[in-house]
């Protein structure tokens, strides 16, 4: 006959084992999450698909990152976003995010880049940046471009990382055509605390990482930024009648290797007319 004591022992082995699961698949498995985005900034009957890949950390998915090359030609989109911290602030050797970037450039050639906080942490600032344009991935350092998919024309307009003091939006906004939809790329979603930032119709940034730990019926302990349960952790927040924030989770890890309950991803976005 079972003890007490001994069925508290089975069980605790049991809870553990399943969160020990549940956190080595949410760290090593990413999915995709689907968004969509209406405005009647675009002419009817037109769309522009954006994948946004943030806080890579320089991690890897299977053999030379094979599995988010495949998820992303899957994905079939018309831009790629990256929102920051492609590498990690400890990462020495580039190669292997190059060798990422060489591939994506090959899912398409509308792909863009801001940095985040660990690209201006890391000693090898320059070297990064560098290695990106030398692969066709344009850096929006304060600065925007227009993006034209068919009929649509979007505004893209990128900050460098504001946790680190490097945006300057002013710069970034200006000469901006506004009867065109406007996104806005910032590493960090603190940007929105910022008056400027409402001239962009959606706002894309990552940083967060979701909490990287979420408990049930809490969510997202910490972020960096905003300290204990943060009021942006992850996810969509509208800020205006029209206007919006989606803050994307992530796909690596920082400070602590693991997720729990928030499962490493890359967003796929999609911007439609409103009718």
């Amino acid at each position: 006959m079972m003890t007490k004591k001994r069925w508290t022992l089975i069980i605790l082995v049991i809870v553990v084992s399943v969160i020990v699961a549940k956190s080595f698949m949410d760290t090593n498995y990413f999915k995709i999450d689907n968004v969509t985005f209406s405005n009647n900034k675009l002419p009817e009957d037109t769309s522009i698909k954006m994948l946004q890949i943030s806080d890579l950390h320089n991690k890897t998915f299977g053999k030379n990152n094979e599995k988010l090359i495949s998820a992303a030609v899957e994905a079939d989109p018309d831009i790629i976003v990256m929102t920051g911290d492609l590498i990690d602030e400890s990462t020495s050797n580039m190669e292997q995010v190059f060798q990422l970037m060489e591939k994506m450039a090959d899912v398409t050639t509308n792909i863009y880049f801001i940095t985040g906080n660990h690209e201006w942490l890391n000693p090898g600032t320059e070297e990064i940046l560098e290695g990106l344009k030398e692969r066709g991935i344009t850096i929006l350092d304060n600065t925007h471009t227009q993006v034209s998919v068919d009929k649509a024309i979007i505004n893209l307009a990128g900050v460098d990382d504001y946790e680190t003091n490097h945006e300057n939006l002013s710069q970034a906004f200006r000469g901006l055509k506004n009867d065109y939809y406007t996104v806005l790329l910032s590493h960090a979603p603190g940007v929105v605390a910022n008056e400027e930032s409402t001239q962009a119709d959606l706002v894309l940034s990552g940083h967060t990482h979701g909490g990287q730990i979420r408990l049930p019926f809490v969510g997202a302990l910490v972020a960096p930024g905003q300290g204990f349960f943060p009021k942006f952790d992850q996810g969509m927040y509208r800020t205006a009648p029209d206007q919006h924030l989606y803050i994307d989770s992530g796909l690596g890890t920082s400070i602590v290797p693991i997720r729990f309950l928030n499962q490493s991803q890359m967003t796929l976005i999609t911007i439609k007319d409103k009718t």
